[in-house]
């Protein structure tokens, strides 16, 4: 069930917001959003905060986001969370977002069951501490059976590292003679990457105003939609989401070819 006038009316309540829910087409809501939340760094620096807070703060951004994406329909909301270039930040800011991980899962665990929220982890567990991994691990589990939205946490992930591992894979199939050369495709590829069962995501959206893809989904966003905001991560809220996908919605999508 998608959707409904009354529902996201009650959701949406500013004046902003509410123009922008008058173009807003509950029919043309993308199946997948994903997320490349930067500024938490610049959003604690600019009131004098160490960097921690900003990653605090950005916690809420995507409470909040969880919450539009399921009043919207969105199926799938994937959070870059860590990437794998991450680790060459200082150690006393890492080991706190390892720790506030922690804290964050557990604090919303509840939260995240009365929504039907799924939460799946995609990444490598090389080098993430015991505790943070076992707490994302204990949270897949509890959510397996919820239905309504997929939060793909995207977690000591990178795109580049999410290829190579896959294309290891094919190797080995390869010369074990499970699989001929000639039978690689984009199929195939797909098949072997940590997203194997997760759709390609629709709209990827970047905050801060940054205008890279900073190694996330390399393979997946081939022909998604892309949309920039200059809100910093901690400032994202529900009617960002919401301008978004207006903006999306607006968009022909030919993936290459012509209408």
């Amino acid at each position: 069930m998608g959707p409904t006038r009354t529902s996201l009316e009650a959701f949406f309540t500013s004046r902003a917001d509410r123009e922008l829910l008058s173009r807003f087409e509950p029919s043309a809501v993308p199946r997948h959003v994903a997320i490349i939340m930067d500024g938490n760094g610049r959003w604690a620096a600019k009131r004098g905060l160490p960097r921690v807070a900003g990653h605090r703060a950005g916690a809420g951004a995507i409470k909040e986001s969880i919450a539009a994406s399921i009043e919207l329909g969105v199926q799938y909301l994937t959070i870059y969370s860590f990437s794998s270039e991450n680790w060459r930040r200082p150690a006393e800011e890492v080991g706190a977002l390892m720790g506030l991980f922690v804290e964050v899962l557990s604090r919303e665990l509840e939260n995240l069951q009365r929504q039907r929220v799924r939460v799946r982890v995609l990444g490598s567990e090389e080098g993430m501490p015991e505790r943070t991994m076992k707490a994302f691990r204990d949270t897949e589990a509890a959510t397996a059976d919820n239905d309504v939205l997929t939060l793909v946490v995207a977690l000591n992930y990178g795109g580049r590292q999410e290829i190579a591992t896959a294309m290891r894979r094919i190797a080995s199939e390869v010369a074990d003679g499970d699989l001929a050369p000639e039978d690689i495709d984009d199929a195939t590829i797909s098949s072997h990457l940590y997203t194997h069962d997760i759709p390609d995501p629709d709209l990827v959206i970047r905050t801060s105003g940054e205008l890279r893809v900073s190694n996330f989904l390399l393979w997946q966003i081939a022909y998604s939609e892309l949309w920039v905001t200059a809100v910093l991560w901690p400032g994202f809220r529900r009617g960002d989401l919401l301008r978004a996908i207006v903006d999306y919605q607006r968009r022909s999508r030919r993936f290459g070819g012509r209408p």
